[in-house]
């Protein structure tokens, strides 16, 4: 998904606009991906290779279901015993080796990883990733401590809103949930732009109605869409 420079400059605008009629400052980050998953996908994978070969032994695994392995192996000086556990190990170890790489593969596919990762892990790395925006950007830092974090992760279709503690003080957390809803549904609708539009409306109504602009009222944060 490419931002082109009108994108920006709506984006621009709507948080000019918002910010008019407040002291609070609002700050946008797109991020088309806060994580890899290959961690996860590394997860299923060891699992996959653990626990699925389980499921030939009441069968009668055997090394003889491989070609190559059974003829292959010999000895001179192994007991017949040792060579059949020895040709049964190896079967077993290339079939874990190869449901793992099967799996990893598969679980390395956007929409597949997105189905099997957990939804909880998806919001704990988006968040994590919006409180490092909302850090390294200062949003942090305003006079007033009012400064929100508007962040939308493409690729985990999940939306965050980071406001510092001047406004958790005075404003009810829920009352975010519009704005949130907002960017959400136009994200899925493919009109991003339109959705941050939105969200900031929202924000600077809200913002708005409990922190009016000051008779000096400067622009503390910059007005455009960071994109990652």
């Amino acid at each position: 998904m490419q931002f082109t420079a009108d994108d920006q400059a709506r984006v621009a605008a709507a948080i000019a606009t918002a910010e008019h009629k407040t002291s609070g400052e609002i700050f946008c980050v797109v991020s088309r991906s806060v994580s890899s998953y290959r961690d996860v996908s590394l997860a299923w994978a060891a699992g996959a290779a653990l626990i699925l070969p389980l499921g030939l032994v009441p069968l009668g695994f055997d090394p003889a279901w491989f070609p190559g392995i059974a003829d292959s192996w010999e000895s001179a000086h192994m007991a017949a015993r040792d060579i059949t556990i020895g040709k049964t190990l190896g079967a077993y170890a290339i079939l874990q080796g190869t449901i793992f790489l099967t799996v990893f593969l598969l679980t390395s596919i956007p929409l597949i990883r997105r189905w099997v990762t957990p939804r909880s892990v998806r919001r704990t790395r988006v968040r994590r990733a919006a409180m490092q925006q909302f850090l390294a950007h200062g949003v942090h830092v305003t006079e007033e401590r009012t400064g929100v974090l508007i962040f939308a992760a493409l690729s985990d279709h999940q939306v965050e809103l980071v406001a510092d503690e001047g406004i958790h003080a005075r404003v009810d957390h829920g009352v975010w949930a519009d704005a949130v809803a907002a960017l959400g549904r136009e994200l899925r609708a493919g009109q991003p732009v339109a959705g941050f539009e939105a969200a900031i409306r929202l924000c600077g109504d809200v913002l708005a109605a409990h922190f009016p602009p000051r008779a000096d009222n400067p622009n503390e944060l910059p007005d455009h869409l960071i994109v990652l």
